[in-house]
């Protein structure tokens, strides 16, 4: 296997010059790609609101997408220890974020729903974040763009299949 630090920067359709179909060049791209383009999401998530980690942004996005949803729901969704979950509640209660209400159906069931904070914290980084990335991707074509979503949708799902 080629080192990563090794694998090439840009990626062909061309066969690889060992003689193989270039798989393995590939995977130490995608791996070091991957990474960069998680250490940069973490970085830009300090930047556009210095109180709330990448993962609280996620947290408190998926609680919105969802009108609502148990701290075990997220868990579940994010494949998080309950322990990892319920400190970054905590954190988005204590800056006004979240709030928990009763379960109508079951009043035993704590759901956590975005606050008019929340609500307003995660509309200004998401607006950020969509500038940043219509920026990044400016001279990209629609089609471009269209792959790139379809292939972040089909990695993702085939990620949620594996880990289930």
């Amino acid at each position: 296997m080629t080192d990563a630090t090794a694998a090439p920067t840009t990626v062909t359709n061309d066969t690889a010059t060992n003689g193989t179909d270039g798989r393995e060049e590939y995977f130490d791209v995608i791996q070091r790609e991957l990474t960069a383009f998680s250490r940069r999401a973490r970085a830009t998530a300090a930047r556009l609101h210095p109180e709330l980690t990448l993962v609280s942004q996620a947290l408190l996005s998926y609680i919105h997408e969802e009108n609502g949803c148990r701290a075990t729901d997220l868990a579940a969704h994010y494949l998080l220890d309950k322990s990892t979950v319920s400190r970054q509640i905590t954190a988005l209660e204590k800056l006004g974020l979240i709030e928990r209400h009763p379960d109508p159906e079951d009043q035993r069931i704590q759901v956590l729903h975005p606050t008019e904070a929340g609500l307003k914290a995660l509309m200004s980084t998401q607006a950020s974040r969509r500038a940043a990335y219509q920026e990044r991707l400016a001279d990209w074509t629609t089609e471009d763009l269209a792959t790139f979503a379809r292939s972040l949708l089909r990695y993702n799902a085939a990620s949620n299949s594996a880990d289930q």
